[in-house]
């Protein structure tokens, strides 16, 4: 991923989308990463990875009785006792 400044996007607009059409790339102000610039298909593959939100009562039975269970690891209660103040 290439790093370009605000100053070189203000600049030289033209060569930072340029160079966001190969890759994405970062935009920093004062040294701190601040944007990312990125192709719109490779942002909307990414909006298609977006989680789906359903009611539980649609989930396949193996998913609900998961969330049901205490503790999806038994494993997972042995670390109880660092809870405890």
């Amino acid at each position: 991923m290439q790093r370009f400044s605000s100053l070189d996007l203000q600049r030289n607009v033209a060569r930072v989308q340029e160079a966001a059409l190969r890759e994405s790339v970062t935009v920093s102000y004062h040294g701190r990463d601040r944007l990312v610039i990125m192709p719109v298909d490779e942002f909307e593959r990414l909006r298609r990875r977006d989680r789906v939100v359903v009611a539980i009562e649609d989930l396949p039975d193996e998913f609900a009785d998961a969330l049901s269970e205490p503790y999806a690891n038994p494993a997972q209660a042995a670390l109880d006792h660092l809870l405890d103040d």
